[in-house]
């Protein structure tokens, strides 16, 4: 069973995909894969530069992440530049990875912009985490130390709150408690893996 997990940037997608792996799915994390096909080294990071220049690297040597951020979510074409550049390095490490699963995994590719790559229709199931666009703000306000504009525009970068639950097949409103997340997260786990109807 392949299943895209998505959410808006602060909506607990992170949370729900750690709960998910501790049911026992094989995670497939975009974001991390994202970071790994940029690592110091790699071909990635030798675009990335050759693209943005060397002032999106570290003096160490590494990606300077909120240099790099500053560029491309204040400019649409700048972001796509790069996403032309990580997403097809990135397919190449899911298809690794999934390969190496069993038929009888449940596999959980936690990708933040599903709605947006247009690839919602190449899983079996898509669960979308939502939050009110509120929400998502006040969280990367309070627990990310950002302010309000550079909140505003990483959300406004993204597929609408729309736009995904258009693509879901289940929905993990995260609005409540940790512990209504994970009722909701068990509810969503045995729906997947119950025997087919």
């Amino acid at each position: 069973m392949r299943v895209g997990l998505t959410g808006g940037i602060a909506s607990g997608k992170s949370t729900v995909s750690a709960i998910l792996v501790e049911l026992g799915a094989i995670l497939i994390d975009g974001d991390a894969l994202a970071r790994e096909v940029v690592e110091p080294g790699t071909p990635g990071l030798q675009r990335v530069v050759e693209t943005f220049g060397p002032d999106v690297l570290t003096a160490d040597g590494e990606l300077d992440r909120p240099a790099l951020g500053a560029i491309v979510f204040a400019d649409e074409a700048r972001r796509k530049e790069l996403e032309a550049i990580v997403h097809p390095l990135v397919f190449e490490r899911i298809v690794e990875l999934e390969a190496s699963a069993t038929p009888e995994d449940l596999v959980v590719h936690d990708i933040p912009l599903l709605a947006e790559s247009g690839r919602a229709s190449t899983f079996d199931a898509v669960v979308v985490v939502d939050v009110p666009v509120e929400t998502q703000v006040e969280r990367m306000l309070t627990q990310r130390g950002m302010t309000r504009e550079d909140a505003e525009a990483r959300v406004r970068a993204q597929a609408s709150r729309e736009q995904r639950l258009a693509i879901a097949t289940h929905v993990i409103d995260n609005t409540g408690t940790l512990e209504d997340l994970r009722r909701r997260v068990l509810e969503v786990h045995a729906d997947l893996t119950g025997p087919v109807a």
